[in-house]
């Protein structure tokens, strides 16, 4: 066999189907219907009970929403074994080291094995989510890589770089696949895999937001998505639609399959947005923007529903997330939550129907830029400029003897 038939071999193993050139039907759960069809969704249902979750909007009569979940942590207990415990209490659990310059991104695989952290060092770690252990230091970038993400099988690792390229690696092997995606004519800042890992969206500082079939390493789409940097980019869960946004203030929704913006979002105040992400059950996005502020958006209806604040960034592009936790104050409840970094060295994190600051999380030296919660909320982890990644644990309040 040759070297080419066994790489496309790895190809078809991990990265999935290729991306079809027909539109296919759309059901009536897929957050693209809404457009199509221009029919309002339930946006307080999940896609399925499985993974995803809800958020209520805040009533007119004061009463404080919170998150839908038909189980409580116990019977979840016992069909799962969650040792989880109730509330946010994340603690320090490790720090890794060896990134020569600032961190500018970490993220947990899938699968909740990895923890992949990229540096302006031009590097690429992997590291054991729960010993530590560096796994691998992935090399080859030319200039700092800002971004990164995994595919949807934990297998295949993308880095986004200030070299205008985007590299797929192995990380079993910790080598780079034979072909990198070249085509941006400015750094990349910003890039996420779809749900089935057969396409990669990435945004650049050319403004562009480029749609990749990353078995044969090519642009699909290119799309002239915004008049500023594009500073993030997320696929939705089925995959149907791109969010992007940059620091002309602009969210915007695409369709991924034909190019077509579907909707674009826009606060009052248009602050640059330094990042976005779809929440797991896909109805809703959350943006962080240049004046300290984070927002959810629901975004058929183009309205902003919540704001988050209590954390400083008014400078540096740093990133949010969704997470989950089980609820004291709801009978146990899983409730979700979001999390921003802050110029000043610390962690927020807030519930997301509340808007209640659940914790700050400090240890940091410099600028914290990049946040991401375990598959399972269990784990936290941050990056910061001054070179490290801290991995939080959630634990009981009380300390152990």
């Amino acid at each position: 066999m040759s070297i080419a038939d066994q790489v496309q071999g790895l190809m078809d193993d991990v990265l999935g189907p290729e991306p079809s050139p027909k539109r296919r039907r759309l059901d009536s759960n897929s957050p693209q219907s809404s457009f199509d069809n221009d029919q309002k969704l339930d946006l307080n249902t999940p896609t399925d009970a499985e993974n995803g979750y809800a958020f209520e909007e805040e009533s007119d009569t004061g009463e404080q929403p919170m998150a839908s979940n038909s189980q409580t942590p116990r019977e979840r207990d016992q069909q799962t074994d969650d040792s989880r415990p109730f509330g946010v209490h994340y603690k320090p659990y490790m720090t890794l080291r060896g990134h020569k310059r600032g961190v500018a991104a970490v993220r947990f695989s899938p699968n909740g094995k990895w923890v992949a952290s990229c540096s302006a060092d031009c590097t690429i770690k992997v590291w054991n989510a729960q010993t530590g252990t560096l796994v691998h230091t992935l090399e080859g970038h030319l200039a700092g890589v800002s971004t990164i993400s995994w595919a949807p099988d934990s297998i295949v690792l993308a880095s986004g770089s200030d070299d205008k390229s985007i590299r797929l690696w192995d990380v079993r092997t910790g080598k780079c696949m034979p072909t990198a995606l070249t085509g941006h004519h400015n750094y990349i800042y910003s890039i996420a895999f779809s749900p089935k890992g057969n396409m990669l969206v990435s945004g650049s500082y050319d403004e562009a937001v480029f749609l990749w079939d990353v078995r044969t390493a090519r642009v699909m789409r290119s799309l002239p998505a915004h008049s500023d940097p594009v500073s993030g980019v997320d696929f939705v869960r089925d995959g149907t639609l791109v969010a992007s946004c940059s620091s002309d203030g602009l969210i915007r929704l695409w369709d991924s399959n034909t190019g077509q913006c579907l909707k674009t979002l826009v606060h009052e105040d248009n602050a640059p947005v330094t990042s976005v992400r779809f929440s797991p059950n896909g109805k809703f996005v959350l943006a962080a923007t240049l004046d300290s502020s984070v927002r959810l958006w629901k975004y058929v209806e183009g309205r902003c529903i919540k704001t988050y604040q209590g954390h400083k960034n008014q400078k540096f592009s740093i990133n949010a997330c969704f997470g989950t936790y089980f609820n004291e104050q709801e009978d146990g409840e899983e409730s979700a939550f979001a999390m921003c970094g802050d110029e000043e060295g610390k962690a927020v994190i807030w519930d997301v129907n509340t808007k209640a600051v659940l914790q700050v999380l400090e240890g940091h030296e410099d600028v914290v830029l990049g946040v991401d919660s375990s598959p399972d909320s269990s784990m936290v982890a941050t990056c910061s400029l001054d070179g490290t990644i801290k991995v939080w644990k959630n634990s009981p309040d009380k300390q152990e003897d």
